[in-house]
């Protein structure tokens, strides 16, 4: 463990934001991460795989790059396991080494960018699967007292894109290890979301296994989504907003092709990729930033682009959804 000093975090982020860190520490065990926690720093910014994050400014704070490592099976049932992942891990990495066990469950979150420990904060999700549907517990170290404690699934407060996390407990915890219940045998497939069962049916498979869900996934992942390696991007920057089934009423009478989704009986979500595409923003480039041309949720810095560019065409295009449409878009990624 080795403290450094004044180091870009540009490698660090997938956005490619060149900010500087004034302290920077990879932590790649419990105990390194307990002892730099005693030197009792005044601010901490945690970093896992900087998938969802937004840095506007360099950043003063001591920040950790959480780099535990380790899966192991920990408990076997008679059709499931349960599976340990150090916080380090990489999301598709898991993924992948699921996949090899064939242990099912986690195959419709394949290619989300990021790192294990990260994910519960923010509850990830794609093709009608998130991360609590998985989920058993998650073990977390208190920043101040250095107490470590085991966090139930009921504990989490899962929501949309959201838990306990990055609510009542924001900044308080340092998630080190998740435990995930994946299934061994008669897996259940969801392929009914999105362009999943198209993907399959365009691939002659009937009969999908984990394997082909996972395939058809990277798919459609890849023909709409910018590989962060390439251009910079954090993948979704906004939530899809759930309204009122009668404000949906009076939005199909003012725009007859809205694209919808029925959550609950007076709950309807509304693609935010649908709401900025009609706002006029998808594929639109300023400068070295702009929207990607294949999918409208995602901001991207072509190359040089400062968080503070990104920022403003996010507030942009949030003033112009509500002014079209009167709807609140949220931001998905953490903006600092």
């Amino acid at each position: 463990m080795t403290l450094k000093n004044n180091i870009s975090l540009k490698p660090f982020n997938t956005f490619g934001i060149d900010v500087n860190a004034s302290k920077f520490v990879s932590i790649d065990s419990l105990q390194n991460l307990k002892d730099i926690l005693n030197t009792n720093p005044v601010d901490l910014l945690t970093l896992g795989g900087g998938s969802n994050m937004l840095l506007t400014k360099d950043v003063e704070a001591l920040v950790l790059q959480i780099n535990l490592k380790g899966i192991s099976v920990i408990s076997s049932f008679k059709n499931s396991v349960h599976v340990e992942v150090a916080a380090g891990e990489n999301w598709h990495e898991l993924v992948c080494w699921c996949l090899n066990k064939d242990f099912g469950g986690l195959e419709n979150l394949s290619l989300i960018p990021g790192n294990v420990g990260t994910a519960p904060i923010q509850n990830i999700g794609a093709y009608g699967v998130e991360l609590k549907d998985s989920f058993i517990s998650c073990e977390a170290i208190h920043i101040h007292t250095k107490e470590l404690r085991t966090f139930t699934k009921e504990e989490c407060n899962f929501g949309y894109r959201n838990s306990i996390f990055k609510q009542e407990l924001k900044g308080q915890y340092i998630i080190t290890s998740v435990v995930f219940e994946l299934s061994r045998y008669d897996h259940s497939l969801k392929t009914n979301y999105g362009a999943i069962e198209a993907e399959l049916q365009n691939s002659a498979i009937e009969t999908p296994t984990i394997q082909d869900v996972s395939k058809a996934v990277i798919a459609i992942r890849n023909s709409k989504l910018p590989d962060p390696k390439i251009i910079g991007n954090s993948g979704s920057f906004f939530k899809n907003p759930v309204i009122s089934y009668s404000k949906f009423e009076v939005l199909q009478n003012q725009f007859p092709q809205i694209q919808h989704y029925k959550v609950s009986v007076d709950a309807i979500k509304i693609p935010a990729g649908w709401l900025i595409d009609t706002a006029g923003f998808k594929g639109k480039t300023f400068g070295n930033f702009g929207v990607h041309s294949k999918q409208a949720l995602v901001l991207v810095n072509y190359g040089g682009a400062s968080g503070k560019d990104i920022l403003n065409l996010s507030q942009q295009i949030q003033k112009a959804v509500k002014y079209i449409f009167d709807i609140d878009l949220e931001t998905e990624v953490n903006i600092l």
